[in-house]
């Protein structure tokens, strides 16, 4: 059973930093592309950033210049590096896993695996 465990959310002062976590299991994922999603309240889901096996990384506009995403790829496991947080960064915030082939939108393609989320408050 495959399984996305996030981790790292809390609640932060704008300008502080946070990193989350998401650890993943139950099978393998070599080709894989991995990315963090957020929703806020009344909102609809954002796309944040994606990294592909290789080390390949794309950021929303939205973030870029804030954020920074990785992986480890024995460990299976994705990192979001947050700083500069801002009121509007509040949200719940989500892993997901496209396995190979990957579809060629970073935010639009299916991925086959979800994560619980992990929530983020930015106070000001």
């Amino acid at each position: 059973q495959v399984q996305l465990v996030e981790s790292g959310g809390g609640l932060v002062q704008a300008g502080g930093s946070l990193r989350l976590s998401c650890a993943a299991s139950g099978r393998t994922f070599g080709g894989s592309r991995m990315a963090w999603f957020r929703r806020a309240p009344g909102k609809e889901r954002e796309f944040v950033a994606a990294i592909w096996w290789n080390g390949g990384t794309y950021h929303g506009d939205s973030v870029k210049g804030r954020f920074a995403i990785s992986r480890d790829n024995a460990k299976n496991t994705v990192y979001l590096q947050m700083n500069s947080l801002k009121p509007e960064d509040t949200a719940v915030y989500y892993c997901a896993v496209g396995l190979p082939p990957v579809g060629t939108s970073v935010s639009n393609s299916p991925y086959d695996y979800w994560g619980q989320g992990t929530q983020v408050t930015v106070s000001s």
